[in-house]
């Protein structure tokens, strides 16, 4: 497999298709007025990229329920080899490693694999992840997130925090072990600590567009 060697550019000087994949990438999927409106460009030319990209392969159409009467909307959503554009750790070669660790020592070992990785991050999230409340915390590991590659973002709303991670980079390794996707939402939850409870409302590998956990205060937000 061959990956972007960088992260797509979504700036004002990017080019439009670039702007374009990044935008469903960190947003989610929208349809074309969506994109036009949001990137500042005309109807016809956010038509013109997203027909260029669909002709590419790299995004697809999604026909959404209509709200009222009238036609179902279209959004346009990132196919795999859209996906495939933003950085992945060199996902084949860690499958293959994954495969051959449980060839060799078998599930245990595999588990012992991933409660090392846990450990390793735990410490890197205790000394990064030190605010004295929840929400400077979450902000901490959004932080920390983001820089590992997940495009990772903090959303306050009635109930508490949406912690909204856009990329998974190991995500082709997650599929081979989901003991990954569990370690992390340990970790997520001594990040939060005693004062908050942790879960996680999309996952990637159930077929959601992005990886959202929901981080609710024991007691009332002020």
């Amino acid at each position: 497999m061959n990956y972007a060697s960088k992260s797509l550019d979504n700036s004002a000087e990017g080019k439009p298709a670039e702007r374009i994949l990044f935008f469903i990438k960190s947003k989610g999927p929208s349809p074309t007025a969506r994109l036009a409106q949001m990137l500042e460009m005309t109807p016809e030319a956010a038509r013109q990229q997203v027909q260029k990209l669909v002709a590419a392969g790299l995004i697809e159409g999604r026909q959404q329920d209509a709200a009222g009467v009238g036609r179902p909307r279209q959004d346009w959503v990132l196919t795999e080899a859209g996906n495939r554009r933003f950085p992945d750790t060199h996902a084949q070669m860690t499958v293959q490693l994954i495969g051959s660790i449980r060839q060799l020592f078998g599930e245990e070992g595999l588990d012992k694999l991933v409660a090392q990785r846990e450990n390793e991050a735990r410490l890197l999230y205790r000394q990064a992840c030190n605010g004295a409340t929840v929400q400077e915390r979450l902000a901490q590991l959004a932080a920390v997130r983001t820089d590992e590659g997940y495009m990772a973002r903090v959303e306050a709303d009635a109930q508490g925090w949406l912690l909204i991670e856009d990329h998974c980079p190991i995500c082709v390794a997650a599929r081979t072990c989901q003991g990954f996707c569990r370690s992390e939402l340990q970790l997520f939850a001594e990040v939060a600590g005693l004062d908050a409870t942790v879960t996680r409302e999309q996952h990637v590998l159930a077929g959601a567009a992005r990886c959202v956990y929901r981080i609710t205060p024991l007691q009332k937000l002020a």
